[in-house]
Protein backbone atom coordinates (compact mmCIF):
# COMPACT_ATOMS: atom_id res chain seq x y z
CA UNK A 1 0.00 0.00 0.00
CA UNK A 2 1.44 3.66 -0.84
CA UNK A 3 1.89 5.74 1.96
CA UNK A 4 0.38 8.84 2.07
CA UNK A 5 2.45 12.12 2.23
CA UNK A 6 1.58 15.56 2.45
CA UNK A 7 1.51 15.94 -1.03
CA UNK A 8 -1.43 14.11 -0.79
CA UNK A 9 -3.76 17.11 0.28
CA UNK A 10 -2.75 19.07 -3.01
CA UNK A 11 -4.34 19.29 -5.80
CA UNK A 12 -2.97 18.11 -9.34
CA UNK A 13 -3.39 21.47 -10.63
CA UNK A 14 -1.29 22.65 -7.61
CA UNK A 15 1.40 20.23 -8.89
CA UNK A 16 1.68 21.15 -11.95
CA UNK A 17 2.15 24.66 -10.39
CA UNK A 18 4.87 23.81 -8.56
CA UNK A 19 6.77 21.41 -11.04
CA UNK A 20 6.46 24.51 -13.54
CA UNK A 21 7.75 26.62 -10.67
CA UNK A 22 10.72 24.52 -10.21
CA UNK A 23 11.58 23.93 -13.69
CA UNK A 24 11.96 26.98 -15.02
CA UNK A 25 14.96 28.51 -13.33
CA UNK A 26 16.73 25.37 -13.50
CA UNK A 27 15.88 25.22 -17.29
CA UNK A 28 17.28 28.84 -18.04
CA UNK A 29 20.63 28.58 -16.05
CA UNK A 30 23.40 26.51 -15.95
CA UNK A 31 25.16 26.49 -12.75
CA UNK A 32 26.30 24.09 -10.29
CA UNK A 33 25.73 25.90 -7.16
CA UNK A 34 21.70 26.44 -7.70
CA UNK A 35 21.33 22.69 -8.97
CA UNK A 36 23.18 21.76 -5.67
CA UNK A 37 21.04 23.57 -3.33
CA UNK A 38 17.87 23.07 -5.54
CA UNK A 39 18.26 19.07 -5.25
CA UNK A 40 19.59 19.28 -1.17
CA UNK A 41 16.06 21.51 -0.63
CA UNK A 42 13.79 19.12 -2.71
CA UNK A 43 15.33 16.27 -1.00
CA UNK A 44 14.58 18.11 2.26
CA UNK A 45 11.41 18.86 1.47
CA UNK A 46 10.53 15.59 0.24
CA UNK A 47 11.19 14.16 3.92
CA UNK A 48 9.65 16.67 5.50
CA UNK A 49 6.25 15.62 3.37
CA UNK A 50 6.39 11.72 4.44
CA UNK A 51 8.84 10.21 1.81
CA UNK A 52 10.55 7.66 3.03
CA UNK A 53 14.47 7.82 2.45
CA UNK A 54 14.40 4.29 0.34
CA UNK A 55 12.06 5.82 -1.89
CA UNK A 56 14.45 8.34 -2.71
CA UNK A 57 17.60 6.99 -2.66
CA UNK A 58 15.91 4.12 -5.31
CA UNK A 59 14.57 6.67 -7.53
CA UNK A 60 17.80 9.02 -7.08
CA UNK A 61 19.96 5.61 -8.40
CA UNK A 62 17.96 5.67 -11.25
CA UNK A 63 18.09 9.19 -12.10
CA UNK A 64 21.89 9.36 -11.77
CA UNK A 65 22.45 6.73 -14.13
CA UNK A 66 20.77 8.73 -16.86
CA UNK A 67 22.38 12.00 -15.22
CA UNK A 68 25.84 10.27 -15.60
CA UNK A 69 25.32 10.00 -19.50
CA UNK A 70 24.44 13.65 -19.69
CA UNK A 71 27.04 14.38 -17.79
CA UNK A 72 29.91 12.59 -19.55
CA UNK A 73 29.12 13.93 -22.75
CA UNK A 74 28.85 17.76 -21.29
CA UNK A 75 32.44 17.19 -20.08
CA UNK A 76 34.07 15.85 -23.25
CA UNK A 77 32.05 18.39 -25.28
CA UNK A 78 31.06 21.30 -23.38
CA UNK A 79 32.07 24.78 -23.69
CA UNK A 80 35.72 24.57 -22.77
CA UNK A 81 37.15 27.25 -20.78
CA UNK A 82 40.23 27.34 -18.08
CA UNK A 83 42.95 24.43 -17.49
CA UNK A 84 42.73 22.04 -20.52
CA UNK A 85 42.91 18.65 -18.77
CA UNK A 86 42.53 16.04 -21.61
CA UNK A 87 42.42 16.96 -25.41
CA UNK A 88 42.12 14.40 -28.21
CA UNK A 89 40.53 15.03 -31.89
CA UNK A 90 37.02 16.83 -30.63
CA UNK A 91 37.35 16.01 -27.35
CA UNK A 92 38.34 18.88 -24.96
CA UNK A 93 37.94 18.32 -21.02
CA UNK A 94 38.62 21.86 -19.78
CA UNK A 95 37.65 23.32 -16.10
CA UNK A 96 34.74 24.71 -17.26
CA UNK A 97 33.67 21.84 -18.93
CA UNK A 98 33.50 19.85 -16.26
CA UNK A 99 31.57 22.36 -14.14
CA UNK A 100 28.93 22.32 -16.71
CA UNK A 101 29.06 18.15 -16.57
CA UNK A 102 28.61 18.82 -12.87
CA UNK A 103 25.36 21.45 -13.12
CA UNK A 104 23.83 19.05 -15.93
CA UNK A 105 23.97 16.09 -13.68
CA UNK A 106 22.85 18.00 -10.67
CA UNK A 107 19.97 19.55 -12.66
CA UNK A 108 18.63 16.06 -13.71
CA UNK A 109 18.42 14.69 -10.53
CA UNK A 110 16.28 18.11 -9.12
CA UNK A 111 14.21 17.97 -12.08
CA UNK A 112 13.94 14.41 -12.43
CA UNK A 113 12.95 13.85 -8.34
CA UNK A 114 10.74 16.20 -8.19
CA UNK A 115 8.98 15.63 -11.02
CA UNK A 116 8.45 11.81 -9.70
CA UNK A 117 7.48 13.12 -6.66
CA UNK A 118 4.79 15.01 -7.76
CA UNK A 119 3.28 12.75 -10.40
CA UNK A 120 4.55 9.61 -9.48
CA UNK A 121 0.92 9.04 -7.37
CA UNK A 122 -1.41 11.57 -9.22
CA UNK A 123 -4.78 9.67 -9.92
CA UNK A 124 -5.89 10.30 -13.85
CA UNK A 125 -9.09 10.75 -13.14
CA UNK A 126 -8.05 13.83 -10.31
CA UNK A 127 -5.86 15.52 -12.54
CA UNK A 128 -9.08 15.29 -15.39
CA UNK A 129 -11.24 16.79 -12.42
CA UNK A 130 -8.51 19.58 -11.70
CA UNK A 131 -7.91 20.60 -15.25
CA UNK A 132 -11.74 21.22 -16.32
CA UNK A 133 -12.79 22.81 -13.02
CA UNK A 134 -9.87 24.40 -11.81
CA UNK A 135 -8.14 25.66 -15.27
CA UNK A 136 -11.28 25.23 -17.74
CA UNK A 137 -9.79 23.20 -20.23
CA UNK A 138 -12.66 22.47 -22.43
CA UNK A 139 -14.47 19.27 -21.41
CA UNK A 140 -14.18 17.35 -24.53
CA UNK A 141 -10.68 17.92 -24.65
CA UNK A 142 -10.08 16.46 -20.83
CA UNK A 143 -12.52 13.56 -20.56
CA UNK A 144 -10.85 12.33 -24.43
CA UNK A 145 -7.45 12.30 -22.83
CA UNK A 146 -8.34 11.00 -19.49
CA UNK A 147 -10.38 8.05 -21.32
CA UNK A 148 -7.18 7.29 -23.37
CA UNK A 149 -4.58 7.34 -20.48
CA UNK A 150 -6.99 5.10 -19.04
CA UNK A 151 -6.88 2.81 -22.01
CA UNK A 152 -2.95 2.74 -22.52
CA UNK A 153 -3.07 0.00 -19.23
CA UNK A 154 -4.79 -2.37 -21.71
CA UNK A 155 -1.47 -2.12 -24.17
CA UNK A 156 0.21 -4.46 -21.78
CA UNK A 157 -2.59 -7.46 -21.69
CA UNK A 158 -2.68 -6.60 -25.12
CA UNK A 159 0.62 -7.68 -26.07
CA UNK A 160 0.69 -10.29 -23.74
CA UNK A 161 -2.69 -11.76 -25.64
CA UNK A 162 -0.63 -11.24 -28.76
CA UNK A 163 2.44 -13.14 -27.55
CA UNK A 164 0.11 -15.86 -25.75
CA UNK A 165 -1.72 -16.30 -29.45
CA UNK A 166 1.14 -16.55 -31.50
CA UNK A 167 3.01 -19.39 -29.31
CA UNK A 168 -0.30 -21.18 -29.46
CA UNK A 169 -0.39 -21.47 -33.22
CA UNK A 170 3.55 -22.42 -33.33
CA UNK A 171 4.94 -18.88 -34.49
CA UNK A 172 6.69 -17.20 -31.77
CA UNK A 173 9.37 -19.30 -30.67
CA UNK A 174 11.62 -18.10 -34.41
CA UNK A 175 12.10 -14.66 -35.76
CA UNK A 176 12.43 -12.45 -33.01
CA UNK A 177 12.44 -9.04 -35.05
CA UNK A 178 9.73 -10.66 -37.29
CA UNK A 179 7.59 -11.50 -34.45
CA UNK A 180 7.49 -8.16 -32.87
CA UNK A 181 6.85 -5.86 -35.94
CA UNK A 182 3.73 -8.62 -36.47
CA UNK A 183 2.80 -8.25 -33.01
CA UNK A 184 3.26 -4.28 -32.93
CA UNK A 185 1.53 -3.70 -36.08
CA UNK A 186 -1.04 -5.98 -34.86
CA UNK A 187 -1.54 -3.64 -31.45
CA UNK A 188 -1.70 -1.03 -33.38
CA UNK A 189 -4.79 -2.10 -35.40
CA UNK A 190 -6.59 -3.36 -32.04
CA UNK A 191 -5.80 0.33 -30.55
CA UNK A 192 -7.91 1.95 -33.53
CA UNK A 193 -10.43 -0.36 -33.07
CA UNK A 194 -10.84 0.00 -29.02
CA UNK A 195 -10.30 4.14 -29.93
CA UNK A 196 -12.94 4.11 -32.31
CA UNK A 197 -15.58 1.98 -30.47
CA UNK A 198 -14.83 5.10 -27.35
CA UNK A 199 -14.96 7.61 -29.35
CA UNK A 200 -18.64 6.19 -30.60
CA UNK A 201 -19.20 5.21 -27.08
CA UNK A 202 -18.52 8.99 -25.78
CA UNK A 203 -20.41 10.68 -28.78
CA UNK A 204 -23.51 8.35 -27.81
CA UNK A 205 -23.44 9.47 -24.25
CA UNK A 206 -23.31 13.34 -25.27
CA UNK A 207 -19.41 13.78 -24.03
CA UNK A 208 -19.10 15.42 -27.95
CA UNK A 209 -21.83 17.54 -27.63
CA UNK A 210 -20.83 21.33 -28.80
CA UNK A 211 -24.77 22.72 -28.05
CA UNK A 212 -24.92 25.64 -26.74
CA UNK A 213 -28.11 25.33 -25.47
CA UNK A 214 -27.03 22.28 -23.56
CA UNK A 215 -27.01 22.32 -19.87
CA UNK A 216 -24.13 22.84 -17.92
CA UNK A 217 -21.70 19.95 -17.76
CA UNK A 218 -21.43 18.52 -13.99
CA UNK A 219 -19.06 16.64 -12.06
CA UNK A 220 -19.38 13.88 -9.62
CA UNK A 221 -16.21 14.96 -7.88
CA UNK A 222 -15.95 18.80 -7.00
CA UNK A 223 -12.25 19.99 -7.40
CA UNK A 224 -11.43 23.02 -5.62
CA UNK A 225 -7.91 24.63 -4.19
CA UNK A 226 -7.68 25.24 -0.61
CA UNK A 227 -5.11 26.69 1.85
CA UNK A 228 -2.87 24.00 1.58
CA UNK A 229 -2.84 24.78 -2.26
CA UNK A 230 -1.64 28.11 -2.02
CA UNK A 231 1.21 26.91 0.91
CA UNK A 232 2.49 24.82 -1.63
CA UNK A 233 3.23 27.12 -4.37
CA UNK A 234 5.05 29.72 -1.62
CA UNK A 235 6.93 26.82 -0.54
CA UNK A 236 8.08 26.03 -4.16
CA UNK A 237 8.95 29.64 -5.01
CA UNK A 238 11.27 29.82 -1.68
CA UNK A 239 12.87 26.91 -2.35
CA UNK A 240 13.73 28.34 -6.12
CA UNK A 241 14.40 31.74 -4.84
CA UNK A 242 17.09 29.88 -2.17
CA UNK A 243 18.52 28.42 -4.89
CA UNK A 244 19.25 31.09 -6.99
CA UNK A 245 19.91 33.55 -4.37
CA UNK A 246 23.23 31.69 -3.21
CA UNK A 247 24.49 31.42 -6.80
CA UNK A 248 23.79 34.76 -7.24
CA UNK A 249 25.56 35.42 -4.01
CA UNK A 250 28.60 33.38 -5.01
CA UNK A 251 28.72 34.67 -8.24
CA UNK A 252 28.16 31.15 -10.16
CA UNK A 253 25.28 31.88 -11.53
CA UNK A 254 25.25 31.14 -15.07
CA UNK A 255 22.61 31.48 -17.74
CA UNK A 256 21.71 28.92 -20.24
CA UNK A 257 23.89 29.53 -23.71
CA UNK A 258 25.69 32.70 -22.47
Amino acid sequence: MTRSTLLDRLNPVTRIAIAIILSTPLIITLDWLSAGVALVLVIVAALICGFRPAYLAKRLAILFLIALIAGISMALYGQPGGQVWFEWLLIKVTENSLWLALAVVLRILALGLSAMLLFGDVDPTDLADGLAQVVRLPARFVLGALAGIRMLGLFTDDWRSLGLARRARGLGDTGRVRRWLSMAFALLVLAIRRGSRLATAMEAKGFGSTDPEAPVRTWARPSRLRPVDLLGVLAATVLVAIAVGFSLRFGTFHWVGS
